[in-house]
């Protein structure tokens, strides 16, 4: 970086410091859960030859929390996709099961969104469509943080429930589907051309679950990109300008997926697959009747604390995803295809 010409070519001087401050990262993390181990290994010595039994539990403790802060290592470790460390934009809609179906998208946000708040994310929604009696039909949101592309992306496919439904009045039992879609964000520096001719730009009057956000004006944003068809929209902001501010940066984001992997039609046919919510393409199953199950249809992966998963404890999901990717965790065969097996 003290190299002459270095700042020469902006671009690539920002991803080496990027890279630069991941390993430096990872690196002070090493030597911080090394000095954590030791410092425990000397009290666990000293609580021994003391016989005290509440150094001993103070040792289970941080014995405890150093295999949790080991395990988010690891998996920090296998995140090395290019967009990886990027916020994250998430889609969620309600699929096949009618006001079932909305009501388990919006219990989905709900999990997500306790999800990121467990890791110290962030979260800001864009764009809320509710359901004609309960939950919603379709909401985008971003989470902002270290890493959340890269432990989010194993989340995107079609998510099941089944239950007894709470909306059946002879008490039936119910399967709903929803499909969940993310995307990086993309950092502003990254240039997208973007034409305005290639642009239709329309207003609405804000609706939702706002409340205080709900307002009398058309300051709603909708923006379709004509050559693609992609329509993005914002409403959560009072104003008009910031609300095309925001729109403009998931419609950035969303055109950069299609620049990376060099096919306009290959985010189309992502689109598409998507809009079959239903039976057969399931990646995930949560099962509250007649027993109480979450199995991973890819990993194999099954908890059966489902109040907890549903709260957010999806960590060993996408670990064993990310396990899976890495080569280190066989592939299931015929994924969701039958769901005969949950």
């Amino acid at each position: 970086m003290l190299k002459p010409g270095f700042w020469d070519h902006p671009e690539e001087a920002r991803e080496i410091t990027r890279e630069r401050t991941i390993l430096n990262g990872r690196i002070q993390t090493y030597d911080d859960l090394a000095k954590d181990l030791e410092d425990t290994e000397v009290l666990l010595d000293l609580a021994l030859e003391e016989e005290d039994a509440e150094a001993l539990q103070e040792v289970e403790g941080k014995t405890k929390a150093l295999e949790d802060a080991l395990d988010r290592f690891e998996v920090e470790r296998m995140l090395s996709g290019s967009h990886d460390l990027a916020n994250a934009i998430m889609d969620i809609h309600a699929g096949a099961g009618g006001t079932e179906a909305q009501d388990w998208a919006e219990m989905l946000l709900r999990m997500y969104l306790r999800w990121a708040d467990r890791q110290g994310f962030t979260t800001k929604i864009l764009d809320f469509l509710e359901g004609e009696e309960a939950g919603l039909k379709s909401v985008t949101f971003t989470v902002t943080g270290t890493y959340a592309f890269g432990l989010l992306r194993s989340e995107v496919g079609i998510h099941r429930l089944v239950r007894i439904s709470p909306f059946d009045a002879s008490s039936r039992r119910h399967t709903s589907f929803a499909s969940v879609f993310v995307t990086p964000e993309v950092d502003d520096d990254i240039v997208i051309e973007i034409n305005d001719k290639d642009l239709r730009v329309d207003t609405y009057r804000a609706r939702g679950a706002g409340g205080q956000h709900v307002n009398k004006t058309s300051s709603a944003v909708r923006i379709t990109h004509l050559p693609t068809g992609l329509v993005v929209q914002c409403q959560d902001e009072k104003s008009q300008h910031r609300n095309r501010e925001l729109a403009m940066k998931v419609l950035r984001a969303r055109l950069y997926k299609i620049e990376e992997e060099k096919k306009a039609q290959a985010m189309k046919e992502i689109h598409e697959d998507m809009k079959d919510i239903g039976w057969g393409n399931q990646i995930r199953s949560y099962v509250l009747q007649p027993y109480r199950l979450v199995k991973d249809h890819r990993t194999q992966v099954e908890m059966g604390n489902v109040d907890a998963v549903l709260d957010g404890d999806i960590e060993s999901f996408t670990r064993a995803f990310l396990l899976q990717e890495a080569g280190l965790l066989p592939v299931a065969e015929n994924h969701g295809r039958t769901g005969a097996d949950v």
